[in-house]
């Protein structure tokens, strides 16, 4: 491959490449950084990036390898991390002017990991305002009159627009799997509790969920893994044996997959291209899915994740409130305003149900290996003003179930339109097989 396109191999081929001494991580680097001069003026997907900055640290990861120190599995591999995660040695500002100028005292768990699987930290990427629903300034890397999605919204356009091989994001709602959706590149968010948010910004504990996109199955299912473990720094992850994620997503199934095609009760919002493109995956699949409606315990989950979402958002955020509510956008006031009026006894009611709706939907998963849905309403709409509806996305949110981002199909408009598959809790290595198999699978339409 020339050097000029090194930025488009996937983090696995370059991880082997430099590895292998075919290509240097300053090489791969400069060629990630070509491409931001070339399309970021009009993407905009960076808050933050210091180009020599990110050349001296690929540089020292060359040096490393050639002192014949060990290398870990993404060495020299560039990562965009999203702006609400720390890092010691970037500014990390959450899309705030309330927050400008805050440089972490020290890096969030998961920047300490991917530093330590070799990754290069590139820059920060844009997020919507403290992680909610104000756009920032990304534009759609496909068509720049389009939304990106949010609130991870620079991540997966940095990934989209070959600007950075991965990037790390976060979802509360909708925010990796949306605008992995709208900008046609693999998300995945695990299962909650699996990785650490010590030192991501706290939006809802009980909701906040750490996510990762790339180019190819492969690239998320490896990301994710390497960032999976307990940590004291977040109380809702625990000491685990290490899940193999990307060695079972190369497996095939031991049994051909059964897949449950869930419409749930916000079908109606989706566009008629989206109805009509479904209709059709679920057709060519035949037997191996069927058609089943969301159990009626589920059906109040949308909003039961609001109260818990905006009650939690009102706590998190009381400091910018107090201080500065006024150089909030009126989105996100009127979100605090509705979460400092929820009660208590609603609050600890809509928390409760959590158990119960992933109990009903357990009953699903004894006979199917993962619910098949869109992963949002259509394609990335038109406008900068909205990141669009995050609906199709809450109810696996709420009960924390891993999610993923299926670059799938394309939209009248030549636009990416996601397909969404979704495992149990903790299923997560299941999840991503069966996505590989659905792939091929879906790979005539």
């Amino acid at each position: 491959m020339e050097p000029e396109n090194l930025n488009q191999l996937s983090a696995l081929d370059a991880a082997s490449a430099i590895r292998e001494g075919a290509i240097s991580a300053e090489q791969l680097m400069a060629a990630c950084l070509a491409r931001v001069r070339e399309v970021d003026g009009q993407v905009q997907a960076w808050a933050y990036l210091d180009a020599d900055h990110a050349l001296q640290r690929a540089r020292a990861r060359d040096d490393l390898r050639k002192e014949g120190v060990p290398t870990g599995p993404l060495h020299g591999v560039p990562v965009g991390i999203k702006d609400i995660i720390d890092t010691a040695d970037m500014p990390t500002e959450d899309g705030t002017v309330l927050h400008a100028g805050r440089t972490p005292a020290a890096d969030a768990s998961l920047v300490s990991t991917l530093r330590a699987a070799g990754a290069v930290i590139m820059g920060k990427t844009v997020t919507t305002e403290l992680a909610t629903y104000a756009p920032g300034k990304t534009r759609n890397p496909h068509n720049p009159e389009h939304t990106p999605g949010g609130s991870s919204s620079g991540s997966a356009a940095v990934v989209a627009a070959g600007m950075a091989p991965l990037a790390v994001g976060t979802q509360t709602n909708g925010s990796v799997i949306r605008p992995a959706a709208y900008c046609g590149v693999y998300g995945f968010k695990p299962s909650y509790g699996l990785i650490s948010r010590g030192g991501v910004l706290r939006q809802s504990r009980s909701l906040d969920q750490i996510g990762v996109f790339g180019r190819t199955l492969d690239d998320v299912a490896l990301l994710a893994e390497l960032l999976i473990g307990g940590d004291a720094a977040d109380p809702d992850t625990a000491p685990r044996a290490r899940m193999p994620l990307w060695e079972t997503a190369r497996q095939a199934p031991p049994l051909t997959p059964s897949i449950a095609f869930i419409k749930t009760p916000v079908w109606d919002r989706a566009e008629r291209e989206t109805h009509e493109a479904f209709a059709e995956a679920v057709a060519h699949l035949g037997d191996r899915a069927e058609e089943l409606e969301l159990p009626v315990s589920a059906a109040q989950a949308w909003e039961w994740h609001r109260i818990v979402m905006q009650a939690e958002m009102a706590a998190n955020f009381d400091a910018e409130w107090e201080r500065g509510r006024e150089r909030l956008s009126d989105s996100l006031r009127e979100q605090l305003a509705r979460g400092r009026a929820i009660s208590a006894l609603d609050y600890q009611k809509a928390l409760a149900r959590m158990s119960l709706v992933n109990e009903a939907l357990g009953e699903i998963y004894a006979s199917y290996d993962a619910i098949l849905t869109p992963a949002a309403t259509g394609t990335a709409p038109r406008g900068l003003d909205s990141t669009g509806d995050p609906a199709f996305c809450t109810l696996w949110t709420y009960c924390g179930m891993p999610a993923l981002n299926l670059p799938l199909m394309r939209g009248a408009n030549g636009l990416p339109l996601g397909v969404q598959l979704v495992g149990p809790r903790m299923g997560d290595a299941r999840l991503l097989r069966t996505a590989r198999w659905l792939i091929g699978a879906l790979a005539e339409i």
